[in-house]
């Protein structure tokens, strides 16, 4: 995640919440909030969170079937689909 001007103190989160939540709803930007000089935690607004959940669940999908490909668990789409068509004439 890059972050450019929105690194606070964890000093600046307890005395500008309010401002906080404004700022990040509007601008849908994380903020990246420092404890003793260290990055502790990222700030964002609900939908930006909700996309990123889906994004790593989609990504999830994709590594899984990767590996189930990698293990030969797959069939081949012109036998599915000729199993279909199979299906339908019955």
């Amino acid at each position: 995640m890059k972050f450019s001007t929105q690194v606070k103190p964890i000093s600046y989160l307890k005395s500008h919440a309010a401002e906080i939540v404004k700022n990040i709803s509007e601008t849908r930007e994380p903020m990246l909030i420092t404890q003793n000089g260290e990055a502790k935690l990222v700030v964002m607004d609900v939908r930006s969170y909700e996309e990123h959940a889906e994004t790593l669940a989609l990504l999830k999908l994709l590594a899984l079937g990767n590996r189930e490909i990698e293990q030969g668990k797959f069939r081949l789409a012109h036998d599915v689909f000729a199993e279909m068509d199979k299906d339908d004439v019955q």
